[in-house]
């Protein structure tokens, strides 16, 4: 398998944060990224991955309040992770937010939560395909490693042997 095109983007996730730890992520020069919500779900229970978001052009903290968590049942227990992309170097904005969108679409539909409900179903193949994530840190329930090779059809057509000693 190929992997000169690899789009390698990692993720250091932090958290927990509660609610009201959400005005501590409003730097305006490190807090974009993506997030994670945890929380209580009627059929799924408690403490489960409840949602996957992200945070581009505005920061964190600003972000996730106008997702209306504050009307959640259980305020009390609902927990934040957030993600920040890194590497050797900052890249342009355009190309973070782009690296953003693109790992918040593989997450999203490789862990598929439940409030998440209009993301899940499709993924937009031909521009997954050489996007590998790797996530470190807390980064909870999610895999600590995902590609595009794996989730798209990239490797649908791809002929294999099994291995054979001769």
């Amino acid at each position: 398998m190929p992997t000169e095109n690899l789009h390698l983007i990692q993720v250091h996730w932090e958290g927990s944060y509660n609610i009201m730890d959400l005005h501590s992520l409003k730097n305006e020069e490190i807090d974009y990224g993506v997030y994670q919500i945890y929380g209580k779900h009627p059929v799924y229970g408690s403490d489960v991955l409840l949602y996957i978001g992200k945070a581009d052009y505005q920061t964190l903290g600003k972000r996730i309040l106008q997702e209306d968590w504050l009307d959640r049942n259980d305020l009390n227990n609902t927990k934040i992770y957030v993600g920040r992309l890194h590497g050797p170097h900052t890249p342009a904005m355009e190309q973070w937010s782009l690296e953003i969108d693109l790992v918040e679409r593989l997450l999203i539909y490789v862990h598929k939560p439940a409030y998440n409900a209009r993301s899940i179903s499709s993924l937009p193949d031909v521009a997954m395909q050489h996007v590998h994530v790797l996530n470190w840190g807390h980064h909870r329930d999610l895999f600590p490693e995902i590609s595009g090779s794996r989730w798209t059809s990239k490797l649908d057509h791809t002929g294999y042997e099994t291995y054979r000693w001769v």
